[in-house]
């Protein structure tokens, strides 16, 4: 269901359970289990960008409904909170993670790739939260990390109506970054990766941190953990080698030390 391809410093997460991906138990397992190894290979250096994508003719549709039928009510709490903290796991992948959508991204889907740091999506794109035409909400980060993204009063209006929004729409609200045609999707997200595994691995990974880190505090200590996260960048052997590329014009190769 959940595989892992690694090439160049780039790995590609896909979710692979046809037709629409539904989150099951067992692929949210294997996912948790993903996360946790690219978690580690990227503290490695040993990858540098994770692409989260699908292999089937869907993003993900969210939640596997006719599995959670036949779950007694007082255990679907506890398996959303196993979710949500399985979500959180792909959003802590120390290194940028690209959430490269296609066909639909319902419900638990968008909440998936919300836990991406940046969403591309083809023009023929779908996408929304419809859990309160369920009568229940997002409890797989949906109602948090849509609110970050897009600001409070937005995230009500796209939860509480349960529209399906088109990738255009979706990118006037900001929840993609970039629209694409299907053809162009493989590789507008194959550059942005490259681009990303190109960099000093230590300073991405340290910006990553300064970023969302910081943007949970109050300006002034934010910027003190930035410069915290800056000194860690300094005595770095990618730093002295970005340095004797720019004299030597050369491109640099950084090794992640």
């Amino acid at each position: 269901m959940i595989e892992i391809k690694t090439k160049k410093f780039i790995a590609e997460l896909n979710l692979n359970r046809p037709p629409v991906n539904a989150l099951s138990t067992t692929m949210v397992n294997e996912l948790q289990e993903a996360a946790d190894k690219l978690s580690e290979k990227a503290r490695a250096s040993e990858v540098r960008c994770v692409i989260l994508r699908s292999a089937c003719k869907h993003f993900c549709a969210g939640a596997d409904l006719k599995e959670r039928q036949s779950l007694p009510s007082h255990l679907v709490a506890d398996i959303v909170l196993k979710i949500q903290h399985t979500f959180t796991k792909i959003a802590e992948i120390p290194v940028p993670v690209i959430a490269a959508m296609h066909g639909s991204a319902i419900g638990g889907g968008l909440e998936l790739a919300l836990a991406a740091d940046f969403r591309i999506a083809t023009d023929s794109a779908k996408m929304g939260l419809r859990e309160t035409a369920l009568a229940i909400i997002p409890g797989a980060g949906g109602t948090q990390r849509l609110a970050r993204l897009i600001g409070p009063s937005a995230a009500l209006y796209w939860i509480s109506t349960a529209r399906i929004f088109s990738a255009t729409e979706a990118l006037k609200w900001g929840v993609v970054q970039e629209v694409v045609t299907e053809h162009n999707l493989e590789s507008t997200v194959r550059n942005i990766a490259q681009g990303i595994a190109a960099n000093g691995p230590v300073a991405v990974r340290a910006a990553k941190k300064a970023i969302y880190a910081g943007v949970e505090l109050p300006l002034a200590e934010g910027l003190e953990l930035e410069h915290e996260h800056y000194k860690n960048t300094i005595p770095t052997k990618d730093r002295e080698e970005a340095l004797a590329a720019f004299l030597e014009k050369r491109k640099p190769v950084f090794r992640g030390k």
